[in-house]
């Protein structure tokens, strides 16, 4: 019986697909992509949207984080179950069905006349998101020979950095133009159509119930407790303290929840996610340096628009634009990383990308309130050259050499990675925020009290206010400094911020030469999908 008629024909290795069907398969990956793209777009245009939906729905402001939260706490409880999922759904289903699930979240949520309605919607949408950016990953391996993968990872990469590079100017256009409805009305039609491409276009494979029945009911559960106390903590942490009792509790809570999962996982024949996979040198490596990534993209993204809204006081149009510059940059570099990714070494690629990234955030730890879009142009475009060298070779050092049921678990939990190194930076970040801003503050009264003409310069101060100045000031003067002391305060705080990522991200280059050489992937039974 012909393949038209419903036969099953058995896949010999992960080059058939491309060959048997280049341009449908190229269609199927390019739609999960695009799927990719909105389920990290839809947080970043939400970010920047939050005070036009708290005055839509009468939100209190100490509720209104919750808007974002429950999307992030959903997606990183949704990401480690992909592989789980894909082995029960196959991946063309499983990104078709998440994908309508997306879509008909995101509606729900444009519908949304309550607090709590948003937040039920939000937390489908996030677990359906979720699912579709590893998969994605897991794809360019399962879908692509080896000549193949680089331009298969590097079209998903760009797109992965480009949605929060783009998502402000997306947010604030659609919010300044139309209303906040239309943030999650986006996702409506072109989530359709990729859905639509997706089930046409992506190889069809055998769906089995035999994952099921062996399910791990108490590892989800151990699991989503530990994610959910984690992210909660780390949302808490900077301004009630990391050893408060609340974000304490929470994270001893985390550490048991996550101790008992990892202990059932590395016990029982079929673990609902596969630590096993941790074994392997170089993707544990790789997910390190996907965390460290995640620490820089995550970090850089927050720091820019808090700076430029509370220092430069740009709207979040303007606060797009300033920021398109690193995704420009990126845009530019992607083919030179698929060439150079094709003839070098991953891990002296990985050392190359991650040092010039150390360059580019260390290089905005120099910023006074008066910088704007010029001060920040360069290291922006050295951070833009460098992310596809941080992304590509360290996805091929992670994933590379593992067979191709492992992909899927491997793939959500080098994903997973990168989330949770962007929670624990964003609170790192505020926690020296919060906590150095006072008594930065305080250094500058010091330094304009002693009649320091370079502390009168950086804050702003007209030098012959100080000049010759010591001891303190009187009340007009005071009231004249203080809004300028307070915004140069937090200039030093933010600068602290990107020196304390840039450090980070020095660290990481260190664990690269401990790395193996990645072989090619195997052509011969690498790939265990079956087209009908």
């Amino acid at each position: 019986m012909p393949p038209s008629e419903g036969c099953r024909v058995p896949m010999q290795s992960n080059a058939d697909p491309i060959k048997a069907r280049p341009r449908l398969v190229w269609a199927g990956f390019i739609a999960m992509c695009v799927g990719m793209f909105m389920a990290i777009l839809d947080v970043q245009v939400v970010a920047t949207s939050l005070p036009s939906i708290q005055s839509a729905l009468d939100i209190d402001p100490d509720q209104m984080s919750w808007i974002q939260t429950a999307y992030l706490i959903a997606e990183v409880i949704a990401i480690p179950l992909t592989g789980f999922l894909t082995r029960v759904l196959t991946m063309r289903w499983l990104f078709v069905v998440s994908l309508a699930v997306f879509v008909i979240a995101s509606a729900g949520c444009a519908a949304s006349i309550s607090f709590g309605q948003l937040v039920a919607w939000r937390v489908l949408q996030g677990f359906a998101g979720g699912t579709l950016i590893p998969s994605v990953f897991s794809a360019v391996f399962l879908l692509f020979p080896d000549n193949r993968q680089a331009l298969a990872t590097t079209i998903a990469g760009v797109l992965a950095v480009l949605a929060p590079t783009v998502g402000p100017i997306v947010g604030g256009w659609l919010t300044e133009s139309y209303s906040w409805h239309w943030l999650f009305l986006i996702n409506v039609i072109p989530g359709i159509l990729a859905a639509g491409v997706a089930a046409r276009s992506l190889p069809r494979e055998r769906t089995s119930v035999a994952p099921i029945k062996g399910f791990d009911a108490p590892g989800l559960a151990s699991m989503a407790t530990a994610l959910i106390c984690l992210e909660i903590g780390l949302k808490e942490a900077p301004t009630s303290g990391w050893l408060s009792l609340t974000s304490g509790g929470l994270f001893v809570v985390a550490s048991i929840s996550a101790a008992f999962f990892i202990w059932r996982s590395l016990r029982i024949a079929s673990p609902l996610v596969e630590l096993r996979n941790f074994e392997d040198r170089n993707f544990l490596i790789g997910s390190a340096l996907s965390f460290v990534l995640g620490i820089g993209l995550f970090g850089s993204v927050y720091l820019m628009p808090v700076f430029l809204a509370f220092v430069r006081g740009h709207n979040s149009l303007e606060i797009g634009m300033t920021m398109l510059v690193t995704g420009i940059a990126q845009l530019f570099t992607a083919p030179i990383a698929v060439a150079l990714e094709k003839r070098m070494d991953p891990r002296l690629l990985s050392a190359a990308g991650f040092t010039l990234f150390a360059v580019g955030i260390g290089a905005s730890a120099f910023q006074d309130p008066t910088s704007d879009f010029d001060a920040m142009f360069w290291p922006q475009v050295v951070r833009g050259v460098s992310i596809m060298f941080c992304l590509l070779p360290p996805t091929r050092l992670a994933l590379g050499n593992l067979s191709a049921d492992h992909v899927p678990d491997a793939s959500g939990l080098f994903n997973l990675m990168r989330n949770l190194g962007g929670a624990i930076g964003i609170a790192l970040i505020d926690t020296v925020i919060y906590t150095r801003s006072e008594l930065l503050g305080q250094k500058i009264w010091n330094g304009l009290e002693k009649g320091n003409l370079s502390v009168a310069q950086f804050v702003g101060v007209p030098t012959a206010m100080i000049a010759g100045h010591n001891g303190s000031f009187d009340e007009q003067a005071t009231s004249t400094l203080d809004p300028l002391v307070q915004t140069a305060a937090t200039v030093e705080a933010l600068n602290e911020a990107w020196a304390m990522i840039a450090l980070i991200t020095v660290v990481a280059i260190l664990i690269i030469p401990f790395a193996r050489s990645v072989a090619s992937p195997p052509n011969a039974s690498s790939n265990h999908l079956e087209r009908v």
